[in-house]
């Protein structure tokens, strides 16, 4: 009669050593998301007459215009050129953001988009 229930050979071991293994990677992500929130990421446009400066957080913490992009008849312009550079900031985090991840998971594309850790 075949056995049933349990896990045969060095199962429980190596089940225990993968939980370990989740829950350090887990930890180390919490770590490296709480250290990207804190960093700031700026980005320029219009030849730098227009810089956005943007948290880890993606919240806007600071715009600088320069006095010659304040054109009260091309308010389009200075809408462009804002849109333009919060986005490329967006893009900044974005791309550390991966690259945080990419060091975790040891650059094996998506493996932990999968999992709850």
């Amino acid at each position: 009669m075949a056995k049933r229930g349990g896990f045969s050979g060095g199962m429980p071991g190596n089940m225990n050593n993968l939980m370990k293994q989740a829950q350090k990677m887990q930890r180390q992500m919490e770590e490296n998301a709480k250290e990207l929130e804190e960093k700031e990421f700026t980005a320029k446009a219009g030849g730098g007459a227009v810089e956005v400066t943007i948290s880890g957080k993606k919240e806007i913490v600071k715009v600088k215009l320069s006095e010659e992009v304040v054109d009260p008849n091309d308010i389009e312009m200075l809408e462009d050129l804002i849109v333009a550079a919060t986005n490329e900031a967006l893009r900044q985090v974005e791309e550390a953001s991966q690259a945080s991840m990419a060091k975790l998971t040891g650059g094996l594309g998506g493996l932990g988009s999968g999992f709850p850790f």
